[in-house]
């Protein structure tokens, strides 16, 4: 990680201010990235912690769903000029210089088609700077807001939530037929209508 900090450091985005640590510890080589940018951004305060994670957020968001800029994140045959070039004109106005600077340690590094995965990192990050705990709750079709408005009511009363921010999140996987399969830090809770059928193939092997 020393020679990513450094590049961050060199930028101009360090600062003199005390040593700051990051709330959890990322060994992957994506990790380091996401944490030299989150310690760059925390050093310089909180409020640009806070603009680098909106930005962030925003920015992945826009991978997802611009055809174009996936295919600029993914173009592994663009020179790192032509990257940055093209960064430019992708990366929203009034972005955190933070994750521009980041985006561009990327691009030199032809590491920019881990982005997503970075900011997945970066994610981890600041979740555990704020005490949140991200509850993710799949199911074969998107859940109407009566539903999903039980569901959080029903977690929060367990001592999952204690002394804890919960960030729910609802995903869609068809493949698992009906029920719900909820994760939560370490532990998944699969009610699903999949999981039943192959729990009852597995009796039925048993007994054959």
């Amino acid at each position: 990680m020393a020679s990513i900090a450094r590049t961050f450091a060199a930028r101009g985005y360090a600062t003199a201010a005390s040593a700051v640590k990051a709330p959890v510890q990322l060994n992957s080589l994506t990790g380091t990235y996401a944490t030299s940018a989150y310690l760059a951004a925390l050093r310089k305060g909180p409020k640009e912690l806070d603009a680098l994670a909106k930005d962030v957020e925003v920015f992945d968001k826009k991978i997802k769903e611009d055809k174009k800029v996936q295919a600029l994140i993914d173009n592994p045959t663009l020179s790192a000029a032509e990257r940055a070039e093209a960064l430019k004109g992708v990366v929203p106005s009034g972005s955190s210089p933070y994750l521009l600077n980041l985006l561009s340690v990327l691009s030199e590094n032809g590491r920019l088609s881990s982005a997503g995965k970075v900011f997945a990192d970066f994610h981890t990050l600041i979740a555990a700077y704020r005490g949140e705990v991200e509850i993710t709750i799949t199911s074969a079709e998107p859940l109407d807001s009566k539903s999903l408005t039980r569901l959080e009511k029903a977690i929060k009363n367990t001592s999952v939530a204690e002394g804890k921010t919960l960030k729910f999140v609802n995903k869609v996987n068809p493949s698992i037929l009906g029920g719900l399969v909820v994760d939560f830090g370490d532990k998944t809770i699969d009610l699903s209508a999949v999981s039943k059928v192959n729990r009852f193939n597995a009796a039925l092997a048993q007994g054959i």
